[in-house]
């Protein structure tokens, strides 16, 4: 067979080539045993492991095996202590036939790696056939008066065995006329012939039986026997003669039926009856002979299809008797011509499947093709479809692997399905296809992969612990164990995040879960990563960053900075009756711990002692005055201010602010509750110093001198207020300083200072400590204070 390997455009194929065999069998020679046949099945061949240098746990741990074609089972190994066994008993004849010496090739196949062993086992023939002939009795019509020295052919026995043990011998019982010689034909049998040594007459015996005998040369011999009738004719001076001793034909093979293979011709020179011949198959053996004769025309013709592969070629003797009993005899010689009518077989010795992926070259299955047909008819070609990452590669004689050409990729693609194509080069072409499914297992070479490298999830504070936030999702591209995932927390980059307090990971899943509360004031957005890891051997993992973000809700009230609403004594804010309407009165300043339109405050006058006197703007929370004020106008004003955000549901507070509308600088501070008792105080001594000055008239410059002295000394007074200094008494100063928060744009401060002694008391209206961070409508209240001071001749 060829081993060369060819490829054109639509397939790779492999071809044997003779020169490649030829160096193959003088590189790696076999080695061979002998047994006789018929030996008992279990019989011990030889120990193959120690002939071949194998240790013997190799020859289990590489799968070791024995291949004899057409997958046949006559040998077995035994891989434990890698002794040869016979399987079955063999018969030389029928494993062989007459083919000479007998040899059984097989091979001996290993795995991991993929190596061969050629082997051969021949049979030696042993002496268990018998000769038998092919007829009981044969009948020979000899004509008296016969001279002596005549010969007449007999016909042979035939013998299954070969060499020694076949037929070696021919003898015939005593008698006084005839005796038997044995010769060899040109294949090597032996045939017999009886010649006359006396003179028959048939007036003296018409009839003689005798028993002929062939033996073959085993040891002991075996004979078979057959009874040779010989009848006594009146006189026949000639016998039959062919034209041809030896007549050579050659027959296709799948000649039909009927057929004519040739036409032999005798002739008689005698006349009438004695001149008239017939033919026939000398041996007579129309069981297993496929070719039968006309008797009268001598033509041979095809009775039953002929097998190349089974029979390549017959010798069959004809034979032509007159009708006086003497005949003459020829050989036909038919070779069979072989045409390629056996299609090519391929066996499949192994198949490694599933395959594993991204391994080097990779032996995926063994097989081993035949072709009965001879010549080109036998010659053969393996080829696969041309667009697979698979060679075939010849080994072993017929013997080829199926190897990966690059490694595979299960998830480019997990299994394939193959088409082992073999071709012989006969006329016509004949082809065997054989299909196999290679399945690629799967490595762990794929790390799990994130939909998104990085999440977003937005989650309302004041959420419920265990909340659901989010899910993350990895998918890996591997399979089984590989591609199963397990979520986890990643330590946080920033150390100082308390992330295992914060949220939770479903491992199998990737759900997000929120552990506590969250609150939007004290933590507005945080960010952290997951890790995707598989199952596999080594795993493989990867990471994506979630970053989640807190939405506000509304759970904060406005909280009122100014005025300060903490229970302590009110702040009363000081109006004067001249003020023009939209005259600042203070600004209520409040802040929203919340974000965004929950943070966004307005505010409105809920209360007011006298609705229509006082006005607040809504969006900064200015008091300022809605009208111009009148003598009939309350003195003291009680306003409350409603501050509210614009959250869903919205949140509010309230600020109340005290008013009080006075005169001027001169007019006395008209106290709250708590001062009432110093007021009366004061009304007591103003009457007892009426009483004086009426009584003492005569003290009236006097009096004028101490009134003049009383004035510097309220100036004195005055001056210190103006150092915001601010002597005993019941009326305290206020300073109060408000930040830039809320809905206040600057920062600015405001001073309140009231001042008194005995009996009266002097109002100073509010100054702004820092005049560059004044807030809108504090120019003009300053104006106007200014203007009165003044007016009163105060400064």
């Amino acid at each position: 067979m060829e081993t060369a390997l060819a490829k054109t455009p639509q397939k790779r194929q492999v071809m044997f080539l003779a020169i490649l065999l030829l160096l193959w069998e003088a590189g790696s020679e076999a080695v061979r045993y002998s047994i006789p046949e018929e030996t008992e099945s279990g019989y011990s061949v030889a120990n193959l492991a120690k002939d071949l240098g194998l240790r013997v746990g190799e020859l289990a741990t590489r799968s070791a095996r024995i291949h004899y074609k057409g997958d046949k089972e006559l040998l077995q190994l035994d891989i434990k202590t890698g002794n040869l066994l016979l399987y079955e008993k063999l018969d030389r004849e029928v494993m062989c036939g007459t083919t000479e010496p007998c040899i059984l090739h097989f091979q001996l196949l290993l795995e991991n790696p993929v190596q061969f062993y050629q082997t051969d086992l021949q049979l030696t023939d042993i002496n268990d056939h018998s000769p038998e002939f092919p007829e009981r009795e044969m009948l020979l019509k000899i004509p008296e008066g016969t001279q002596p020295g005549t010969v007449f052919p007999l016909k042979i026995a035939q013998d299954f065995d070969i060499g020694s043990n076949t037929v070696q011998n021919y003898t015939i019982s005593t008698n006084s006329h005839f005796h038997v010689a044995t010769h060899n034909r040109g294949d090597g049998r032996k045939y017999p012939e009886l010649v006359l040594d006396k003179a028959l007459d048939r007036e003296e015996r018409p009839e003689l039986s005798l028993t002929l005998t062939a033996l073959d040369g085993g040891a002991p011999p075996r004979s078979g026997t057959t009874t040779v009738r010989i009848v006594v004719l009146d006189n026949n001076d000639n016998a039959p003669e062919f034209l041809q001793s030896l007549y050579e034909v050659q027959v296709p093979e799948n000649s039909p039926l009927n057929s004519l293979v040739v036409a032999v011709s005798a002739r008689d020179l005698d006349a009438g009856a004695y001149g008239s011949v017939a033919y026939a198959l000398f041996q007579g053996d129309e069981v297993t002979q496929p070719f039968v004769i006309d008797e009268k025309t001598g033509e041979i013709r095809l009775k039953r299809a002929l097998d190349f592969e089974a029979t390549p070629y017959y010798n069959v003797e004809i034979v032509a008797t007159d009708g006086g009993g003497f005949s003459g005899k020829c050989t036909v010689a038919i070779e069979v011509m072989d045409v390629n009518d056996n299609a090519p077989e391929l066996t499949m010795s192994t198949l490694s499947s599933p395959t594993p992926e991204n391994a080097p070259e990779t032996v995926v299955a063994v097989f081993s093709v035949s072709d009965p047909d001879s010549g080109d008819n036998g010659r053969m070609i393996c080829s696969i479809q041309n667009d697979l990452p698979f060679l075939l590669k010849p080994t072993l004689k017929n013997f080829y692997t199926l190897v990966t050409q690059r490694a595979l990729d299960r998830e480019s693609q997990a299994e394939y399905n193959i088409t082992i194509t073999v071709t012989d080069l006969g006329t016509p072409r004949l082809k065997t296809q054989h299909n196999i499914t290679v399945l690629v297992s799967d490595v762990n070479d794929n790390a799990p992969a994130f939909t998104q490298t990085s999440y977003t999830l937005f989650v309302r504070e004041n959420n419920s612990p265990a909340l659901h936030i989010g899910s993350v999702s990895a998918t890996d591209r591997d399979s089984g164990t590989n591609a199963q995932v397990t979520y986890s927390l990643l330590p946080p980059q920033d150390p100082h995040l308390p992330l295992v307090s914060l949220v939770s990971i479903n491992a199998d899943n990737g759900h997000l879960f929120a552990l506590r509360s969250l609150d939007y004031e004290a933590l507005q957005e945080f960010e952290f990563r997951v890790g995707a890891t598989d199952r596999g051997s080594p795993a493989l993992s990867s990471e994506a960053l979630v970053r989640v973000l807190l939405l506000d809700t509304n759970d904060n009230s406005p909280f009122v900075l100014y005025p300060l609403q903490n229970g302590s004594a009110p702040c009363t804010e000081l109006v004067p009756r001249a003020a023009e309407p939209g005259y600042l009165v203070t600004k209520v300043v409040a802040v929203d711990g919340d974000s965004g339109q929950n943070a966004w405050l307005s505010y409105q006058l809920l209360k007011a002692t006298e609705p229509g006197l006082f006005g607040v703007w809504a969006h900064n929370g200015e008091v300022r005055t809605a009208r111009l004020l009148s003598e009939r106008d309350a003195a003291k004003h009680r306003l409350v201010v409603l501050v509210k955000d614009n959250g869903e549901p919205p949140r509010s507070a309230t600020a109340t602010l005290h008013v009080l509308l006075v005169d001027g600088f001169f007019q006395p501070y008209l106290p709250l509750a708590e001062a009432a008792p110093a007021q009366a105080q004061d009304d007591s001594l103003t009457v007892y110093l009426v009483v004086a000055l009426a009584s003492v008239s005569s003290l009236f410059l006097l009096s004028v001198l101490l009134f003049v002295a009383v004035r510097l000394c309220r100036r004195s007074r005055a001056a210190s207020v103006g150092r915001c200094s601010v002597p005993e008494g019941p009326f305290p100063g206020h300073l109060v300083d408000v930040g830039g928060t809320g809905t206040l744009s600057q920062s600015y401060q405001y001073e309140v200072c009231l001042t008194g002694d005995s009996g009266t008391g002097e109002f100073k209206f509010l100054k702004p400590i820092v005049p560059n961070l004044l807030p809108q409508g504090a120019g003009e209240e300053i104006g106007k204070t200014a203007a009165f001071r003044n007016n009163f001749g105060l400064n």
